[in-house]
């Protein structure tokens, strides 16, 4: 036989399988059925490409087969699918030699990486779990780059839903972040969970309707980021958008546009809990992976919640019983000149600093933070001064509180995470408000740091640090084991623990879970400020608050989880009909 014959697999003798109209075929790379219907020869990878079922216990007639577990139906010549929630045969070349039945196994495979970003978004479109958990599976098993993989969804994500950036997008950039400390196949569950977020907050919504931008490309970015402010101010969405794709496509850098941005948005007080400063961080992260030249598709989605944001200075508890709006407006008055007098100093935190926006006079956290600036403090220190104590109010969170106010303090963490990251792209006054309302937010939330819960002794060290991760993972398994969660890890970076199969084991508790959106907001940020940090101290404040919170919210019905444990079978090739 040539070189080409030797691909040939004997399929037996023509009569036997026109006799029994089916024939299963092994010594091939997978088990392949050959069927003999209308007087024509098929074959067909054996495992039914929806969840692996013998495709031989099916049924043929009139050139469809279909599949007797779920009763997936599939063109029977090309291995075309008629059923989404399943995916298309795979088929191959039939030929007869005196009286032999050869199956040519020749032919080049499909490009699995075409192939799993077509059904990654058919699973997006149908919002089926095991479509796109089997599609993300693939991809990255396939050697895909988990970047392309999130340019995909994102900018689907993008263009889908009317109403714009969601819940979904902020998971997906935030679990990309995550992804990157992360290696082999533990980048898999991360992804997976943020594509089904976005999948179900676009499912059943109108699609998104582009606008254009303002005609002219001479308008300069100055006027353009006053006409933004004055239209988001007076809730002028597809004003904003027009003027902000013009800024996309004309002068503005960025910077400029983080800038335009978060001025806008700091022109009110805190807004949507936090919500719309963390969204905004969360698309140009995303846009730094996906590539800046698709801002006119990202950032035009976060136009509507930026208008139409709740306005804290419109509710009482920044009115009284202290009016927080006015005590920060006359602090606003003084930044250009705060700022001129710290110019050329230097000025570092330090605990005492944290301690003080801590307190419980907020004329005194104010005040505090005016000298700093007096002193050579920067915008960006700031931020990071507040994300800390922000990271204490979750770490002295105690457990007799109301459950439901764990959101209260992640919320203010996450926004403060968000600024302090948009500080390091761009710096003005206006955005310096923003760190100003965080400590505000951080002064709101001392009541549920009474009584405090107790620090983990800082020299109490894990016996084991190399089982403490497991332990950790075990300890999650049941409700509420809030504080035991911070004192395993606590005592685990005290012995020496390295980060990375702590990352490891607070993103798999996270991702086997149910999670709802701020799990994944707490995770991702606490991880980013453990980066931008060389202080042991403060690195351990970080992640014992991240696993408190986690600890708080676990365990759940794991189901999304269960889904990707088939997706991940199935692609080994074992039969998830079997008994184990």
């Amino acid at each position: 036989m040539d070189r080409s014959e030797e691909k040939l697999l004997d399929a037996g003798t023509l009569e036997e399988i026109r006799n029994k109209g089916r024939a299963l075929v092994s010594g091939g790379p997978v088990p392949i059925v050959v069927f003999h219907s209308d007087g024509n020869l098929h074959a067909v990878d054996n495992r039914c490409p929806h969840m692996g079922f013998p495709l031989h216990r099916g049924t043929v007639e009139d050139g469809i087969l279909t599949c007797h577990w779920h009763h997936a139906r599939f063109d029977l010549k090309s291995g075309c699918t008629f059923d989404l929630f399943a995916d298309d045969a795979t088929v191959y070349p039939v030929e007869v030699r005196d009286g032999r039945v050869y199956i040519d196994l020749s032919a080049p495979p499909r490009d699995p990486v075409e192939r799993g970003l077509r059904r990654l978004e058919e699973g997006m479109d149908q919002n089926i779990r095991l479509v796109m958990a089997k599609a993300v599976v693939s991809l990255l098993k396939a050697g895909a780059d988990p970047d392309e993989v999130v340019r995909a969804s994102g900018l689907y994500g993008a263009r889908r839903r009317r109403s714009g950036w969601s819940n979904g997008m902020t998971i997906l950039s935030a679990m990309a972040n995550v992804s990157d400390h992360l290696d082999g196949d533990a980048r898999i569950a991360p992804l997976y969970q943020g594509i089904l977020h976005v999948a179900s907050d676009t499912s059943g919504q109108p699609p998104r309707v582009p606008l254009r931008p303002l005609e002219s490309r001479e308008i300069p970015h100055a006027a353009l980021r006053r006409w933004f402010r004055y239209l988001v101010e007076v809730r002028n969405a597809d004003g904003a958008e027009r003027t902000l794709l013009a800024a996309i496509e004309g002068p503005s850098s960025p910077s400029d546009l983080v800038e335009m941005m978060v001025a806008a948005a700091t022109d009110h007080f805190y807004l949507e809990g936090g919500h719309v400063i963390d969204f905004i961080n969360k698309a140009f992260e995303l846009l730094d992976r996906i590539g800046w030249e698709h801002a006119a598709h990202v950032l035009p989605s976060l136009i509507r919640q930026l208008s139409a944001a709740q306005r804290s200075e419109e509710q009482n508890s920044w009115r009284s019983p202290v009016d927080l709006v006015t005590l920060l407006s006359e602090a606003f008055d003084s930044l250009d000149r705060l700022l001129e007098e710290g110019r050329g100093k230097e000025w570092r935190a330090g605990d005492e600093f944290t301690e003080a926006l801590l307190q419980d006079d907020p004329h005194a956290i104010v005040a505090a933070m005016n000298e700093a600036l007096k002193e050579g403090a920067r915008p960006v220190q700031l931020a990071e001064a507040v994300t800390m104590a922000a990271a204490l109010r979750i770490v002295r969170f105690h457990v007799n509180n109301e459950f439901s106010d764990w959101i209260a303090v992640l919320h203010t963490f996450s926004y403060a995470n968000a600024l302090h990251q948009m500080l390091k792209r761009a710096e003005s006054p206006e955005m310096l408000r923003g760190v100003y309302h965080g400590a505000m937010r951080v002064y709101l939330d001392r009541f549920l740091n009474v009584p405090p819960a107790r620090l983990p002794d800082p020299g109490a060290a894990a016996a084991e640090p190399d089982e403490a991760m497991e332990e950790y993972l075990q300890l999650l398994n049941q409700q509420q084991r809030v504080d035991e969660a911070g004192r395993l890890v606590s005592g685990y970076l005290v012995s020496g623990g390295e980060a990375g199969p702590l990352f490891r084991a607070l993103t798999e508790s996270l991702v086997r879970e149910d999670a709802e959106f701020h799990s994944f907001q707490m995770l991702e940020a606490a991880i980013r400020q453990h980066g931008e940090r060389t202080d042991a101290g403060e690195q351990r404040i970080l992640m014992v608050a991240a696993a408190r919170y986690l600890a708080a919210k676990a365990p759940t019905q794991r189901e999304l989880l269960q889904t990707l444990q088939i997706a991940q079978r199935l692609h080994r090739g074992e039969a998830v009909y079997e008994e184990g």
